[in-house]
């Protein structure tokens, strides 16, 4: 018997060149490269060549999650030191007006403390603002502020939030990043980051799809900002994954029914999409995508016995990160690990503004 390889944080890394860090998105959503995984060696293609990768019959699945302006810049009272909020979850009824947020301060702030949120730097004393109470620390371990606002969040955040870039995008947020780090498909607001894999998609692309008889459903995941945090263990398998929302309505569940009993694939559009279908599925006792919604944490690594996705459309993450070790258990170590260096010697753009890379399951 053979025991499973355990899986070390040095098996996910790489080595990426800075200039290959796609700092802004290119003029059209469609014109990205595509790099095709799916087989045994890699091909270089252009998205526009997705289409004719499809069949009649496979269902593709997107995330309709919306990017919220979740980051706000302002100053303690009466203070005055700065401090920096990205909102990480709404909170639904019961509670009114509150939120839980990631909070940089030089002092970690204290309950009752009241923040001051402008839409721009300087301008304290003007209308142009509003005012948050701290209620105290929220989420697991404790990690997350719990904050009371003065009115119905999202509208704050959308007069007074910036758009959440990674942090690995080095410029502050324009008009066009309000525009283009949102999918097409953006419906329901709630995440801090955007499910990358969907951004390559235009209404163009989407009807082509359509004409060759691709299905498409949406489940939603709403992006948390611990999709960028660091692993910070050795052992993978003592990693704790963050958690995020997500819904399986009934329409995507019974599309993926409807296209396995066809004979169709389906192709998640994203990690986040990946990540709520095997979660709705694991929640089944028969192993099946039913509606659900809920938080999930599922962290995937090789191993993981895939129950849903066929193929997976996804960007390039980054190294040592939990996208990575989804994307190797999804395709194989080793093939992924080869792609990766294809990627990189082929000079391929990276992370969320970059290209992307079609891969099936092994």
């Amino acid at each position: 018997m053979t025991t499973p390889r355990e899986f070390t944080l040095e098996d996910f890394d790489y080595t990426l060149p800075p200039e290959l860090v796609a700092q802004r998105p290119l003029p059209e959503r469609a014109a990205s490269r595509l790099l095709d995984g799916s087989g045994r060696w890699p091909v270089d293609r252009l998205f526009r060549d997705l289409p004719g990768l499809l069949r009649a019959g496979d269902l593709l699945v997107f995330n309709d999650t919306r990017v919220l302006r979740a980051r706000l810049l302002g100053e303690k009272l009466p203070t005055g030191g700065a401090v920096e909020a990205l909102v990480e979850r709404v909170l639904p009824p019961p509670a009114v007006n509150e939120v839980w947020a990631h909070l940089r301060a030089s002092k970690s702030p204290r309950p009752g403390t009241v923040l001051r949120f402008a839409s721009a730097p300087g301008s304290r004393g003007s209308d142009e603002g509003f005012e948050a109470e701290v209620l105290g620390r929220a989420g697991p371990e404790e990690a997350l502020f719990h904050l009371r606002l003065p009115a119905e969040p999202l509208a704050l955040l959308e007069r007074f939030g910036h758009v959440p870039l990674p942090p690995y995008i080095t410029h502050a947020d324009t008009p066009e990043d309000a525009a283009r780090y949102q999918s097409v498909l953006a419906a329901r607001p709630g995440a801090v980051a955007a499910p990358t894999a969907s951004l390559h998609f235009d209404e163009a692309m989407l009807a082509e799809l359509a004409a060759r008889g691709v299905g498409r459903t949406v489940i939603t995941l709403h992006v948390g900002a611990g999709t960028f945090q660091p692993v910070r263990v050795a052992r993978i398998a003592e990693h704790r994954m963050h958690s995020e929302w997500f819904e399986v309505g009934e329409a995507a569940a019974a599309a993926v029914a409807q296209a396995r009993a066809a004979g169709g694939r389906v192709v998640a559009v994203g990690t986040t999409a990946l990540r709520a279908l095997e979660s709705a599925a694991l929640r089944s006792p028969r192993g099946a995508v039913e509606p659900c919604r809920g938080d999930t944490d599922l962290f995937i690594t090789p191993g993981f016995a895939f129950r849903v996705v066929d193929r997976l459309l996804t960007n390039f993450h980054l190294p040592r990160s939990t996208l990575l070790m989804l994307v190797s258990a999804f395709a194989g170590h080793a093939h992924v690990r080869s792609l990766y260096r294809h990627a990189v010697e082929a000079r391929y753009r990276f992370f969320s503004y970059g290209d992307c890379m079609l891969l099936a399951r092994c």
